[in-house]
């Protein structure tokens, strides 16, 4: 890790920040490797989806771009400093070699190990550039003498591969390029009543590099970037919801390929965590993660169940891909049961009871309108318009093309005639049977239909979930057509 920094600010701060940085990790590997979490895998071939900031001359590739824009709303108060945090991936390209007889070494697309199956790989390193400066130097001509830049140069290193008896068989080659950045403060007051400033923080990808495509770009890029930022003492505006009188101000912020959310713990309003991805204020960890998974916005249980299920082959390679993906290998195969479970579900809310506890209640039903009782067993819907009083001229049967089309009636589905549903187009042509004639509140009749060939067909008739089309979608099959 590349540390760039000052003096820390001490306190309780420093505990805040720690919080807040939990939080932030999760940004900043985000969507880093993807389950099965091997280089193999189709969808680890396209990665650094969020906060990516490439060199200015590779803007016109691909989309992405140079610069990342915070504003945020600052309260001063007693605050006197302000402590920013720039945090961001810089890609080391990896490459494998196999030592030959001879001594020298030879690049090979993958190196066999007894635990682990060694592959080509772009790493994520994590840099860190800080910035302490008092918030009266950051306004005016004369902030931008604490313009802070960074130049991260070009290095290669060699790590050997050892097998069980410390004999080398190859090396790994990690290649870094050079990559140079810049973050610029700026603190302006707002007129007004209120002693409000807007604070405004940019970040800049500076690096000379040539024109060229996102893979060429990514080793001169700065990836998942994000900034924490601190004033002890004072108070940032949350812009989600901000107090009335500062509506207007946060109207008129600018923030480009970021989201600024109030960060650490709930009672304090001193830090922000400016991030690529959309979050709440004070965002937090949920308690049963077990760790890091990586795979973006993927279910933690679905995530632990699916890489259980790999095969010893499949979960070597993954081991070999990085190490990150090793350890999630390693989380999942010595996950107990009991952590398991609790992957299952939480309840975040609950109330104190005020009554001493009786008997079980019955499990609520589905809701029904008044007078109406729902009809027992399979193939209804939890609703049925036939049995409702207000309804009971609803017809059991409708004319389609001569032929009374009801309850057991096999059809030809025909959407396309209005507006129609994508997902109603792919079933176009298929057959149906007829489950029921429904009229929805507005008095329009409708088919509830389960498709022949769905091999859930029993399981929607026993839970009542049809598929519903309006008569003119649909059309009389008689059994003598093919």
């Amino acid at each position: 890790m590349t540390d760039l920094d000052l003096p820390a600010p001490p306190g309780t701060l420093d505990e805040a920040l720690d919080q807040a940085r939990k939080v932030a990790d999760a940004v900043l590997f985000e969507g880093y490797v993807l389950y099965p979490y091997r280089a193999s895998s189709a969808k680890n071939r396209l990665r650094w989806q969020f906060g990516v900031l490439v060199p200015p001359s590779c803007t016109a590739e691909g989309g992405e771009y140079a610069e990342q824009r915070t504003d945020v709303l600052l309260e001063p108060r007693t605050a006197d400093r302000l402590h920013a945090e720039l945090r961001f991936l810089h890609v080391r390209r990896r490459t494998v070699e196999r030592l030959d007889p001879d001594g020298t070494y030879t690049e090979v697309t993958e190196l066999e190990l007894p635990d682990r199956v060694l592959v080509p790989w772009d790493e994520g390193h994590e840099e860190r550039v800080r910035l302490h400066a008092p918030l009266a130097e950051l306004t005016g001509e004369q902030a931008h003498t604490r313009t802070v830049t960074f130049d991260l140069p070009p290095a290669v290193d060699h790590e050997p591969v050892l097998d069980g008896e410390g004999l080398t068989l190859g090396r790994l080659v990690r290649r870094r390029a050079r990559l140079t950045g810049e973050i610029r403060p700026y603190v302006e007051q707002l007129p007004g009543p209120y002693r409000v400033s807007r604070l405004t923080v940019t970040v800049h990808n500076t690096t000379e590099a040539p024109p060229g495509d996102r893979t060429a770009a990514l080793p001169h890029s700065m990836i998942g970037t994000h900034l924490l930022l601190a004033a002890e003492g004072g108070r940032f505006l949350s812009l989600t919801d901000p107090p009335e009188w500062a509506r207007p101000a946060v109207a008129l912020l600018r923030n480009e390929h970021t989201w600024p959310v109030q960060a650490g713990p709930a009672d304090r309003e001193d830090l922000v965590l400016s991030s690529p991805i959309i979050l709440e204020d004070h965002p937090v960890l949920a308690e049963e993660s077990p760790g890091p998974l990586y795979d973006a916005t993927e279910i933690d249980e679905i995530l632990s169940l699916r890489t259980a299920a790999l095969t010893e082959r499949e979960k070597r390679e993954a081991r070999g891909t990085d190490e990150r993906a090793a350890e999630v290998i390693d989380l999942v195969d010595s996950m107990p049961d009991a952590v398991r479970e609790r992957l299952h579900g939480a309840i975040r809310g609950l109330r104190e009871a005020t009554e001493p506890p009786g008997p079980p209640a019955e499990p609520p039903g589905p809701p029904a309108a008044p007078g109406l009782t729902l009809p027992e067993g399979p193939g209804h819907p939890w609703w049925d318009p036939q049995q409702d009083p207000e309804a009971a001229d609803a017809p059991t049967t409708i004319p389609l093309d001569g032929v009374a089309v009801g309850r057991g009636s096999r059809v030809l589905l025909t959407p396309g005639a209005r507006r129609t549903d994508a997902q109603d187009t792919f079933l176009r042509g298929c057959r149906a049977t007829v489950e029921a004639v429904v009229t929805d509140l507005d008095g329009e009749l409708h088919l509830a239909v389960v498709l022949d060939d769905d091999p859930g067909g029993d399981i929607r008739r026993g839970q009542g979930r049809f598929l519903y089309f309006k008569p003119d979608e649909v059309a009389p099959l008689r059994e003598e057509e093919p």
